[in-house]
């Protein structure tokens, strides 16, 4: 359906360079139209793919989240740490 949706989308800027050089109103309203159609076809996909998200498994079990680790690009992974992040709050 994205695919479509870029179709459409190219179609319709097709039509727009189309009504600014001849200057004709019916190519605009087209432009509008195939718009339209484009932006619901990617509504209807955006809703679809909502419904088809993963659920939990039969066990009835959430999926894992990943907890405890950050990863902030350099290859090191940094626990997160609940505890005092070094500042003595009693200093300031």
């Amino acid at each position: 359906m994205l695919v479509m949706t870029l179709v459409l989308a190219a179609v319709g800027f097709t039509l727009l360079v189309i009504a600014l050089m001849t200057g004709s109103v019916v190519w605009a309203w087209g432009c509008i139209a195939i718009c339209v159609a484009g932006a619901v076809l990617l509504l209807v996909s955006a809703l679809a793919s909502r419904k088809a998200a993963p659920v939990a498994d039969s066990t009835g079990a959430a999926p894992e989240r990943e907890t405890g680790n950050r990863s902030f690009g350099n290859g090191r992974d940094v626990e997160s740490d609940s505890g005092d992040s070094g500042w003595n709050s009693s200093q300031g």
